[in-house]
Formats: C-alpha cells, structure tokens, sequence
C-alpha cells in the first residue's frame, strides 16, 4: 500500500524558513520521481518542484525558485522541501506526491503571516 506522509508544517512569519518532510513507504522509493504540490485557499493544485529518482536533478516553479529546495534520501525513504525568503502567498496546504502512483499525502498547512 502506497503511503506519502507530510510533516513540518507551520505557522511562520514572512521571510522565515520551514523545512517540509515527506516519510513514503509501499513502493520502490528510488524508481519514482517525486514532487511537491501545494494548493492556496481557494485556488487549485499548483506543482512547486520535483526531483528526479537519484536527487541529481530538480525542478522548481517560477515562483519558489531560488527560495525552496527539493531533496531526497534514497536510503531513507524521504523526500524534504526545505523553504526560505517565506511570503504570504506560499500560504497552502504543501503535498508530496508520486506522479507515476498517481498518489499524494495528506498534506500539511504553512501558513504565512505575521
């Protein structure tokens, strides 16, 4: 059974940091891209960044770039986004995902404000 856990969501002031964990289990994790996705209340599902199967390569949207990074450990089952420079607008609930499973977690709430 595929299982993708978040945890480490927080409320946080603007231009603080939060590091996201993603704990997967009930698949070969190393054979799987992996993304993270957060939706904004009221607004849709929006991709944040992937990384590919060995953490070699990452990708990010236009609007975390050079603030968040995406990593994983193949040894450990994990996959973490850590976040800094944070704004209002990153406000969402943050899901880890695996596109190919067509599975995502629960998710966990960061929130923004001051």
């Amino acid at each position: 059974q595929v299982q993708l856990v978040e945890t480490g969501g927080d409320l946080v002031q603007p231009g603080g940091s939060l590091r996201l964990s993603c704990a997967a289990s009930g698949f070969t994790f190393c054979n799987y891209v992996l993304t993270w996705v957060r939706q904004a209340p009221g607004k849709g599902l929006a991709w944040v960044a992937s990384i590919s199967t060995a953490g070699s390569r990452a990708d990010y949207s236009d609007s975390v770039k050079g603030r968040f990074t995406i990593s994983r450990d193949n040894t450990k089952n994990t996959m973490t986004l850590q976040m800094t420079g944070l704004r209002p607008e990153d406000t969402a609930v943050y899901y880890c995902t695996n596109p190919q499973l067509e599975r995502q977690g629960q998710g966990t709430q960061v929130t923004v404000s001051s």
